[in-house]
C-alpha cells in the first residue's frame, strides 16, 4: 500500500526528522507544508534521519492552500484530539493521504468543519492534552500498513532472528 504523510506547518525539526525515517523505511511519501518552523537543511533535522534521507520521496509546499490544490483525493485522513472517531475505524487504501497539524495548535479548525466524518484520533486518557507528533504519526503509519497486510515490506529479519 502506497501512503502519503502529510504535515501541515511542522514546528519542531526532530520530529520532521523522525517523521522522515518512518517515511523512508515505510516506502510512504512525505508531504512537508510550510510554512515550517526551521530550516530544511537544519542539522538537528537531517541527523534523525540522516543515513535514511537519500530513501525519502518529499515534496515541498509553500501553503495549505497549494497542497489541497495539488492534491484533490477524497481518501484524506485528518489526525486531531477533537475527533470523535478514532484512527482503527478508518479505511486506509493504496494512495490515500493522513494529514497532521502543527505540534502546538493542531489542524486548522475550518479544514477540520469541512471534513467532520475523515477526523480520527488516538485513544488517551482524559487528562493528556497529546501524544508526540512522530510518535502519533508512527502509529498511525503502521496501522494503515498492517490494514494491508504489510505488503511490500520485509516481515521477517534476513539475518535469521
Amino acid at each position: 500500500m502506497k501512503l502519503n504523510i502529510v504535515l501541515i506547518e511542522p514546528r519542531i525539526h526532530s520530529n520532521t526528522g523522525n517523521i522522515a525515517r518512518t517515511c523512508a523505511v515505510t516506502g510512504a511519501s512525505l508531504h512537508l507544508v510550510g510554512p515550517l518552523g526551521f530550516s530544511i537543511d537544519d542539522k538537528h533535522l537531517k541527523r534523525a534521519g540522516l543515513d535514511y534521507w537519500n530513501m525519502l520521496d518529499i515534496t515541498y509546499y509553500d501553503s495549505t492552500q497549494e497542497f489541497f490544490d495539488k492534491n484533490t483525493s477524497d481518501n484524506m485522513w485528518f489526525f486531531t484530539t477533537k475527533a470523535k472517531k478514532i484512527y482503527t475505524e478508518a479505511e486506509y487504501t493504496d494512495g490515500c493521504y493522513i494529514v497532521f497539524g502543527r505540534e502546538d495548535a493542531g489542524l486548522p479548525e475550518d479544514l477540520l468543519a469541512a471534513h467532520p466524518g475523515r477526523c480520527v484520533r488516538l485513544p488517551m486518557r482524559d487528562e493528556a492534552r497529546s501524544l508526540n507528533l512522530s510518535n502519533t504519526v508512527a502509529i498511525a503509519t503502521y496501522h494503515a500498513l498492517y490494514t494491508d497486510g504489510f505488503s511490500g515490506l520485509l516481515q521477517s529479519s534476513p539475518r535469521g532472528f
